[in-house]
């Protein structure tokens, strides 16, 4: 009997069902009315949307220039600006519609304290999930440093987890030696979910005034420029989260279903859809109706069958 493609795409993520597998990315679609409101947006192309990034207190961002394209990718450093999380519960979220899609806080900070607060007052709103962004190249403060040091990267999950029972998904930096080893102790710490990855740090120079062209010096890169790597962190981490039931969302340049489908394939669960949005904001249709495609065509009855399915070459000797 034929599968519908509706439940072919069907994702259980953390109890949350989403109508596919598809992530919109924290900073690619503002605080989520920017991006639902383009014209030929259907809200079954996207099984959730991952707010801006939110502190406690109101920031400005980073000096200009935030964003340079770059070979294969761009560079970003727009510093976090956003309203404060209060604003965003009490003004912007009102202004979403919970019935077109899942709608995810991304929660950042400078210290483990302010992690804790923001968390908090999103417990007490009506968003789906909260993604822990510890992993933000493009502040000078906090972000990256809690990263990559799992002891610090445990002690945020810790704080979070103690004021909230909303599914918990954090953000993984690239930039450390032991993504895997970091994971565990995430998890460890009660994380529900794991994105995977966050950008690579990066840096674009202007020879003629020999000069950085991101004004914050250094920014974080996306696009399929970073995809190999991502690839390889999403399948190293699904070896400690995989066999524990732990989701993974798998980002890192997706542009298009046969992206999607190998990094199902490492071990993510869902995967994220970010800088491609930029030049063409109605790719999920495009996606999906790929993924749909492949998953026909190799008889499968759903996408969570070929999430881990990765057939490694046997070592040799």
């Amino acid at each position: 009997m034929d599968v519908s493609a509706r439940d072919l795409l069907a994702v259980d993520f953390c109890g949350l069902p989403f109508a596919t597998p598809l992530v919109l990315l924290s900073g690619c679609v503002g605080f989520g009315e920017e991006y639902t409101r383009v014209a030929g947006f259907a809200n079954t192309e996207a099984g959730a949307v991952c707010l801006k990034g939110t502190t406690l207190a109101p920031r400005l961002g980073n000096p200009a220039h935030r964003i340079a394209e770059t070979p294969d990718g761009m560079l970003n450093a727009i510093g976090l600006q956003n309203p404060g999380a209060r604003c965003v519960v009490d003004q912007i979220l009102p202004q979403l519609d919970f019935t077109e899609t899942h709608f995810i806080a991304n929660v950042s900070g400078s210290t483990v304290e302010e992690y804790e607060q923001v968390t908090r007052i999103f417990d007490a709103s009506p968003i789906d999930a909260i993604e822990i962004n510890i992993s933000c190249p493009n502040v000078r403060e906090g972000g990256v440093q809690f990263g990559n040091d799992p002891d610090m990267s445990a002690r945020v999950v810790e704080a979070c987890r103690r004021v909230t029972r909303k599914p918990l998904i954090t953000k993984l930096s690239p930039n450390q030696t032991d993504i895997a080893g970091n994971a565990r102790r995430c998890i460890d710490a009660g994380t529900d979910a794991l994105a995977v990855i966050n950008t690579v740090m990066g840096m674009a120079i202007d020879a003629e005034s020999r000069r950085p062209v991101i004004g914050n010096d250094q920014g974080g890169l996306s696009g399929p420029a970073i995809k190999p790597i991502a690839l390889l962190k999403v399948h190293q981490v699904y070896q400690v989260a995989g066999p524990r039931g732990i989701p993974i969302i798998g980002q890192g340049g997706v542009l298009s279903a046969t992206d999607a489908v190998e990094f199902m394939l490492a071990g993510a669960t869902a995967v994220g859809v970010g800088t491609v949005l930029f030049y063409d904001p109605l790719a999920c249709g495009r996606i999906n109706a790929g993924i749909v495609d492949y998953l026909r065509r190799h008889g499968h009855r759903s996408v969570a069958e070929i999430t881990g399915k990765l057939e490694l070459y046997a070592p040799a000797g």
